[in-house]
């Protein structure tokens, strides 16, 4: 189960469908280890950013490909976003749509990877714990 989650957070964090959260509910539901479930699924969901900050650190050049991930529209969003608030709009990073585009953007904007990587982990360490901690108050 933990190597499943791990591969789901991952993949949820990049540009590919997925969706983390029902993997973590089932999990928890199932009476896996809670701080289990919610670092595996902080270490692969910070991971899969990683991949689209490397995206925009080494792949800008081919932002005129039809193939290329992100949309312009997508990107000036995110530029803003980035402008506005600086390193700190990461903390969105678990954010659907959004989420993405900040971490391809810090890549793009070549932000330090550790400063990059610390703030992405609490963003996304934080919205498991939240989720988590919602769900033991439920159940």
């Amino acid at each position: 189960m933990y190597w499943s989650l791990f591969v789901v957070a991952f993949l949820a964090a990049t540009l590919l469908p997925a969706q983390s959260e029902i993997l973590v509910v089932t999990a928890q539901q199932m009476g896996y280890n809670v701080w289990l479930i919610w670092l595996t699924a902080s270490l692969g969901n910070t991971l899969g950013s990683v991949v689209n900050y490397g995206l925009g650190r080494f792949l800008l050049h081919y932002q005129d490909h039809r193939w290329f991930p992100f949309k312009e529209k997508s990107l000036t969003r995110g530029h803003w976003w980035f402008e506005r608030y600086g390193k700190w709009s990461l903390l969105l990073a678990w954010a659907p749509f959004i989420g993405d585009t900040l971490t391809f953007i810090a890549g793009m904007l070549r932000l330090s990877f550790w400063q990059f990587l610390l703030i992405v982990w609490i963003s996304k360490a934080g919205r498991y714990a939240l989720l988590l901690g919602a769900l033991s108050v439920a159940l």
